[in-house]
């Protein structure tokens, strides 16, 4: 055991980096798994992510959907004309300004999102239950202690907060 405190400090960050690494390199070997398996098309993952703003936030308008995506009104915009022309998006003239749209989601979004959900749902039940009793009381036992560990950790502000064009359209 290392007796000098701050190389053992420096030790358990170095630990709690790989483990970090590790960790992420798994959910993305997990998540492109989830996304085979459950495709949401015919939506991309960005478009996905209008979806659910708005079935969250109902009626907001174009102002305030791309602060909630932190992304550019042109290219938030654009995925909402996309997501209109799929039948998913309807826009409404808003109740307190002449000048502003409403957003919604169409009844067949409605649908297509509650589909979506019960599909990932089978997919994961279906992947927790052929899982060995002993790795899922692990599991268990990790995301509970991931999330305690969350509740005390300061949020950290992305770099580069906004989508770029690219990913958006």
């Amino acid at each position: 055991m290392d007796a000098n405190p701050t190389s053992s400090a420096h030790g358990s960050s170095e630990a709690a980096a790989r483990a970090a690494g590790e960790v992420i390199e798994l959910l993305e070997i997990l998540w492109e798994h989830g996304r085979e398996m459950v495709s949401p098309a015919p939506v991309s993952a960005t478009q996905l992510r209008v979806l659910y703003a708005l079935e969250r936030e109902d009626g907001i308008n174009l102002r305030t959907l791309s602060e909630l995506l932190g992304s550019a009104p042109s290219s938030v915009s654009r995925l909402c004309d996309r997501l209109e022309a799929l039948g998913f998006v309807e826009r409404f003239p808003s109740s307190v300004s002449r000048r502003e749209l409403e957003l919604r989601l169409t009844n067949p979004a409605k649908a297509y999102l509650g589909d979506l959900r019960v599909h990932r749902e089978e997919v994961l039940t279906a992947s927790i239950a052929a899982m060995p009793p002993s790795a899922r009381a692990s599991l268990l036992e990790g995301l509970r202690g991931f999330r305690t560990s969350l509740e005390s950790v300061q949020p950290v502000r992305p770099r580069h907060p906004a989508l770029t064009d690219a990913e958006s359209a």
